[in-house]
């Protein structure tokens, strides 16, 4: 490190420190100090400033110092020490030095020197120091000194970088582990909500989906009132997207908006900002194979706050990795959606939506076993249409598919749950009762079902009347197994029939 033999001024040069007003003494016991206190301790750059400022107030008439912060990504000077009351001018002062040379020569402006702050040929930070006698600073005095504020600055960027790293990668791992057993979109951008808002430790989080039309079809918040969640879908599910400037943004970009003082943000009446109240805010696009899916917002409530190129970082992995969960759990839904819907064409008649013969099979033989083990009733009632064939033949296919569908909505008022009604195929259904019933109990729910369908149908605006005929059989009565239950079950309901319908029980 060496800051030259000379100082500059913001418009000429001028002469040398080291006059003979102020003997080196002081200025020597100052550095050795800090050398002292570099080697014990792991200081602060506000620790720095303090140990200095007393010599420099006797030295050089100190009355006011900043230590400004360099990011190297964005070239943003932050000022991370201060000693007395800063000038409104401070930063531009200080800004003045990277118009010099970068060997280091201090830029003094009136009262006021600003000094570069390098290490390892890097540029870390500026030193501004204000005081009425600062020519006495011997340019060894100053080269040491800006040495030891760079190298702490040194140390604490490299401390921070450690601690982002490691904050980063725990928080897209715990991410990861989570956001991999989302079973849908919505669990899964609840998540990310949640997750986001600790990875940036804002106050609140709320995330959006939107449809294949562009529309909020659902909102979430994360840690908020009632009342809050009430106005989030009061305000914004069924409206465009597209009217938030904020989404826009994001959805046109697919790149986070940081934003500090959302007071000079462009933002969307009843929208997530003026909603949740958030003064600063991160949002974040929620993406899948096919483009945004929605978005999440994390804020602040209790003020502004400065978003740094660390958290812009940040903002961006989690918006990879928020899209490999969403297409994630996009997936997984659909498969899930894919299964049900094959679970449901494998156990239920397409036509009715009732339960297949199947499905019948499989609910009777594990309740025939429950009855057995429990010593109660298990009872069947087999049904066939009477008329069916005259409407088919007369109205026409179409109306009995309709006929039917409107018998499986009847007998499924009649019958209570946990009991079952299942189509057989053709006008035949079923009837499986499992609440141990006996034989007045299977009798009755047989009876209200003939007379339930002998009212008419309207199908078509034309009246449709047709009857039933019920076979019922009961375990253990007629049968320790189901498939002997079927059997007189069916041979009693076709003796219903030919004698024009109604209810027969096995064995009467």
């Amino acid at each position: 490190m060496s800051v030259g033999s000379e100082m500059h001024t913001a418009g000429s040069e001028v002469e040398g420190a080291g006059m003979d007003t102020m003997t080196p003494d002081r200025q020597g016991l100052m550095l050795a100090e800090l050398v002292g206190f570099m080697t014990k301790d792991t200081p602060s750059v506000q620790h720095v400033l303090d140990l200095t400022g007393p010599h420099l107030r006797d030295i050089a008439g100190l009355t006011a110092a900043t230590v400004f912060e360099l990011d190297s990504e964005t070239g943003m000077m932050t000022a991370s020490a201060q000693l007395g009351e800063p000038g409104r001018r401070d930063q531009l002062v200080a800004g003045k030095v990277f118009r010099a040379p970068a060997g280091g020569k201090p830029v003094v402006n009136g009262e006021q020197m600003a000094i570069r702050l390098r290490i390892g040929g890097q540029t870390v930070g500026v030193l501004l120091l204000t005081g009425s006698h600062l020519a006495e600073l011997q340019l060894d005095t100053i080269s040491t000194m800006a040495l030891h504020f760079a190298t702490t600055l040194q140390g604490l960027a490299a401390e921070k970088q450690r601690q982002f790293v490691a904050h980063s990668s725990a928080t897209i791992q715990e991410l990861f582990e989570q956001g991999m057993t989302a079973g849908n979109m919505e669990t899964a951008a609840e998540l990310l909500a949640r997750q986001f808002a600790t990875a940036f430790r804002t106050e609140h989080a709320a995330m959006h989906l939107i449809d294949g039309e562009g529309k909020v079809r659902y909102v979430h918040g994360v840690g908020f009132s009632d009342d809050i969640h009430q106005a989030l879908s009061t305000n914004m599910l069924g409206r465009l997207a597209s009217e938030s400037p904020v989404w826009r943004s994001v959805a046109e970009s697919g790149e986070p908006v940081l934003v500090g003082d959302a007071s000079t943000a462009k933002t969307r009446a009843g929208g997530f900002v003026q909603t949740i109240g958030v003064r600063s805010f991160i949002a974040m696009p929620l993406m899948s194979g096919q483009g945004p899916v929605g978005m999440v917002m994390c804020g602040d409530s209790t003020g502004t706050r400065d978003w740094s190129a660390r958290d812009r970082l940040l903002a961006q992995q989690l918006a990879v990795e928020g899209a490999l969960i969403m297409d994630s759990a996009r997936m997984r839904q659909a498969a899930e959606v894919h299964m049900n819907e094959l679970h449901r064409q494998a156990f239920h008649d397409s036509l009715t939506g009732l339960p297949n013969r199947k499905q019948l099979l499989d609910r009777a033989e594990v309740a025939v076993e429950i009855a057995a083990a429990t010593g109660t009733r298990v009872a069947l009632l087999l049904l066939d249409l009477n008329g069916f064939k005259q409407v088919n033949d007369t109205v026409g296919h179409h109306a009995g598919d309709v006929l039917l569908q409107l018998v499986a909505k009847r007998l499924q008022g009649v019958v209570r749950r946990p009991d079952l009604v299942a189509r057989l195929g053709g006008d035949e259904f079923s009837v499986l009762l499992t609440c141990d019933p006996d034989a007045e109990d299977a009798i009755g729910v047989g009876e209200r079902i003939c007379e339930r369908l002998r009212e008419p149908f309207d199908i078509e605006g034309e009246p449709v009347r047709i009857g039933a005929s019920i076979g019922v059989a009961l375990f253990p009565e007629h049968g320790t197994e189901f498939a002997g239950l079927m059997r007189d079950a069916d041979a009693y309901m076709y003796q219903a029939k030919r004698g024009g319908g109604g209810v027969r029980l096995a064995g009467s």
